[in-house]
């Protein structure tokens, strides 16, 4: 029972993670299509002061997930990270140049040299998605059993392929759909309407791949696919397709007030959906929850720690987001800074 519980936190955390981290890397792909220095240099603008209040905060879920697989469930951690090494070793030397590319980029004074910082940033957007998403492509498809030594075999299959493209669109939906909210907040109509068409154009991208997904996964990977298309993993993918459809009419409507609620619903849905579809198995068809799984003693400590961090941590972090999203988080402008300067001791300028 137990090690049922912490495997919908782990599916919960990922999810979290798919939403939080996925708009930062989405923000990422339009960063990199945005075009050169004069035409790209307004979205440029709004992608930096958007993403500066929470980048970092956003790796706290996938720091969550990773510790919650290796302590909860070693044969899995084992299983994953000793197949597709290389996958993973790519996605995380994205996360690295991706910070890197994004915290160095601004203060250098040397225009190559944030050239190449913010190429590094772009393109790690892409890198880390895709590579992630393969390795989800590679659980799904029952490849990476116990076992399997580390090969291509096991992620660069037509699943793995489709899941790390799905990644990437998914990203780029959240982004967009983000960023022309933070537009509003900003002030900025030209670039309202830029990421809304971006986001609908995502929409229908996502829309098909999809579609395509399921179609490859009925031979690639029958049991996710019986589970996705019966029952509890059904219900949420008609719900993933419900917010999608509610986002897309959100971003025609003039306001556009929550479309991002939307937006998040459609990948906190689609995420859940595969997990619930693998059930009972962590890797369909060859390690069950049950098996993979740690000591009891283990899992009730791992319990018991995941309870504090969700009462101490996660609302900490919702307040950071709220405190975002709200324009509550925004540098001090030179206005503020004078408006908060002293006093004069003398106000009727007579010394």
């Amino acid at each position: 029972m137990i090690a049922d519980v912490i495997a919908v936190v782990l599916l919960l955390a990922v999810a979290a993670y798919a939403c939080a981290g996925g708009t930062d890397y989405g923000a990422g792909f339009w960063d990199l299509t945005a075009g050169g220095a004069e035409r790209g240099a307004r979205p440029r603008w709004l992608i930096d002061h958007a993403m500066a209040p929470v980048w970092e905060v956003n790796n706290v879920w996938l720091i969550f997930v990773l510790v919650i697989m290796w302590t909860g469930f070693p044969t899995l951690f084992q299983t994953v990270f000793s197949a597709m090494w290389l996958p993973l070793a790519l996605a995380a030397i994205g996360l690295v140049l991706r910070g890197a590319g994004f915290a160095l980029r601004k203060p250098l004074r040397r225009i190559a040299g944030r050239r190449l910082y913010g190429a590094a940033f772009a393109f790690s957007s892409l890198l880390s998605p895709f590579f992630l998403g393969a390795a989800v492509g590679g659980v799904a498809s029952g490849r990476a059993v116990p076992g399997t030594e580390a090969s291509a075999h096991a992620w660069s299959h037509p699943t793995s392929l489709l899941f790390g493209l799905i990644a990437i669109v998914m990203t780029a939906f959240l982004g967009a759909v983000f960023l022309a909210a933070d537009a509003v907040r900003f002030d900025a109509p030209d670039l309202v309407g830029y990421f809304r068409r971006r986001a609908l154009a995502a929409v229908v991208a996502l829309t098909v791949l999809a579609a395509v997904m399921l179609t490859a996964t009925r031979s690639d990977a029958p049991h996710v696919w019986h589970g996705l298309t019966h029952g509890a993993g059904l219900g949420l993918v008609i719900l993933a397709g419900v917010c999608s459809v509610a986002t897309a009419w959100l971003l025609l409507r003039r306001s556009g007030a929550w479309a991002r609620v939307t937006a998040v619903g459609v990948v906190a849905a689609a995420v859940i959906a595969w997990g619930t579809a693998q059930r009972p198995y962590l890797i369909p068809t060859s390690l069950t929850v049950a098996e993979g799984a740690a000591a009891p003693g283990s899992l009730r400590w791992l319990g018991l720690v995941t309870l504090v961090a969700v009462v101490l941590i996660c609302p900490a972090v919702v307040f950071l987001y709220w405190l975002d999203t709200h324009g509550e988080l925004e540098p001090l402008s030179d206005a503020d800074l004078h408006g908060t300067e002293p006093a004069d001791d003398n106000p009727t300028g007579h010394h």
